[in-house]
């Protein structure tokens, strides 16, 4: 498990803003996959046979018919303490009652360190495999 290189995936269907993600991630240490729609995350999910340790994730996602929350719960069907960590500048006050729990919430405009903090703490209180 060591020497197998774990990914964070990306879902952000804004060029800028998923090539800002990526680097601030890259700087903090972690490796990333990005993909602009929730379809190609939920087949990149899938396929991953664990590859993935996190999900950073925009909500709304144009176009397509998936969007951020439903990546999210797909995730967490595959693996119940998946970290998940949802970007959004409109629907953040709808995390609440759509996030899956133990997600975090990130408002956009957000600074870089604050993505690598939260992914961090999430991937700390993921607990041991039994």
């Amino acid at each position: 498990m060591e020497n197998q290189q774990l990914f964070i995936l990306v879902v952000e269907d804004d060029q800028l803003v998923q090539n800002l993600v990526e680097d601030c991630l890259s700087e903090g240490g972690f490796e990333t996959v990005a993909t602009p729609s929730g379809e190609k995350a939920v087949e990149l999910l899938d396929a991953a046979e664990g590859k993935y340790r996190a999900l950073v994730t925009d909500i709304n996602l144009k176009p397509g018919e998936i969007d951020g929350w439903e990546v999210a719960r797909h995730a967490r069907e595959i693996d119940p303490h998946f970290p998940v960590v949802y970007m959004s500048g409109i629907e953040a006050d709808e995390w609440a009652s759509k996030g899956v729990p133990n997600s975090i919430m990130l408002a956009k405009p957000f600074a870089p360190a604050q993505l690598v903090t939260a992914i961090s703490q999430l991937l700390n209180a993921i607990p041991p495999a039994e």
